[in-house]
This record gives structure tokens, C-alpha cells and sequence, in this order.
């Protein structure tokens, strides 16, 4: 089940790299239609590209470097995880936070990019108002063979278009996944303590691409 819950947390990081229409059409986009646009282009690329198929880390890792950080708001997710010890924080803390954050999910989810195969991803309308500022856009993985697997992105309206601040797969957001562990790192070491624990956790899987990191 673990390996499951990583491969599908892993479409939406692959979509989100892959993206190939830029960052002025995402600004333009209904939040359900950009999700559904990088989705279709995980799919397409991760089945057609030799080197994904393969397992071509590096060529994964560098174009998580590129292109994931315009659809992720990294700062709003990292805070939410750390929960209430984020306020206290300074804000050195709270950049070198959010940077090993983002490191070990990019670790985390990019080995699995080359798992993907024959899946095909449907939508359940979105059910928001014009006026919202925050929304979820709520899908399902078809895979040949099991059941469907849920896939849900909230996402907040920026300046600059939608961002994806958390996603659910099984019944799990990503943040409550996080948040416990984080919470007792904080309790027994403080914030240093964590960002300590991120940063040699992120070493080892540096010094070894191709595995992939628990939480």
C-alpha cells in the first residue's frame, strides 16, 4: 500500500515538471482545468518518454528543479505542516524549512515517475463558486487492474494564478501526513532539530537516487 500511496502522490509532481505551456496559461486557468491539463500531460509523457521509462533520475530531478516550483506554493505547505511551531520560527528558519521541505518531496516522489504505465486519470465536477479563492479539485486513478485510487489538490488563487498547497490520495491529505512527524521533531529538538533531520535525510538520498524517502 505504501508504494501505492507513493506512485499516485506522484502524479501530480510529474504533471506539475512536465507542464510544457508555461506559466502564462496557468495564470489564465480554472483550477480544475489546470490540474486536468498537467495530468493529461503526466500520462503522455511519463508513457512516452524512454528516458522516465527507464528511470532516468537525473533527467526527472532536473526538470522538478525547472518546472515545479511555479504551481507549488512550497512556504503555505511547509507552514501548514509545521502547524503552530511555524510562528515561532524566525524567518531564516522558516526559508531554510521550506528549501529542505521541498527537497525531500521532490526525493521522495520523483523515483516513482518511471512506475507509471496505463493509468488514466477522471474528474468529478469541482464544486466552487466564482468568488473562491480556495478550492479542491477532487479525481480518481483508473489503473487495469484494482480499484480506483482517490486524488484530490487543494489549491489557493495567487496573484499569479492557482497553486496546489496540498493533496490527498486514499483518504490521506499530505500535510496531516507530515504533520505529526514534524511536530514531535519539534518537540524533541525544536525547529533547528527538524530542518537538521530534513537536511541529512535529504544527504543520504542524494548519495543514493534511487530510493525513494519514507516520512
Amino acid at each position: 500500500m505504501k508504494a501505492l500511496v507513493t506512485r499516485f502522490f506522484t502524479l501530480m509532481f510529474a504533471g506539475l515538471m512536465l507542464g510544457s505551456t508555461g506559466l502564462a496559461l496557468a495564470a489564465d486557468e480554472a483550477p480544475d482545468q489546470l490540474v486536468k491539463r498537467l495530468s493529461q500531460e503526466i500520462l503522455d509523457t511519463a508513457k512516452n518518454d524512454k528516458d522516465i521509462q527507464a528511470g532516468n533520475q537525473k533527467r526527472v530531478f532536473d526538470m522538478v528543479d525547472s518546472k515545479i516550483l511555479p504551481y507549488i506554493d512550497f512556504p503555505r505547505m511547509t507552514s501548514l505542516a509545521a502547524g503552530k511551531n511555524w510562528r515561532d520560527a524566525t524567518p531564516e528558519q522558516q526559508k531554510q524549512l521550506i528549501s529542505e521541505f521541498r527537497t525531500l518531496l521532490v526525493f521522495t516522489y520523483s523515483g516513482a515517475i518511471s512506475q507509471i504505465k496505463d493509468q488514466r486519470v477522471e474528474f468529478k465536477p469541482m464544486r466552487a463558486a466564482p468568488e473562491d479563492t480556495e478550492v479542491e479539485v477532487r479525481s480518481q486513478v483508473i489503473q487495469a487492474r484494482g480499484e480506483p485510487i482517490q486524488l484530490n489538490y487543494r489549491l489557493e488563487k495567487l496573484p499569479g494564478g492557482w497553486k496546489i498547497y496540498d493533496i490527498n490520495v486514499l483518504g490521506a491529505w499530505l500535510v496531516e501526513t507530515y504533520k505529526g512527524s514534524f511536530a514531535a521533531e519539534i518537540s524533541k529538538s525544536g525547529i533547528d532539530g527538524l530542518i537538521k533531520t530534513l537536511s541529512e535525510k535529504n544527504k543520504k538520498l542524494a548519495s543514493a537516487p534511487a530510493k525513494t524517502a519514507s516520512k
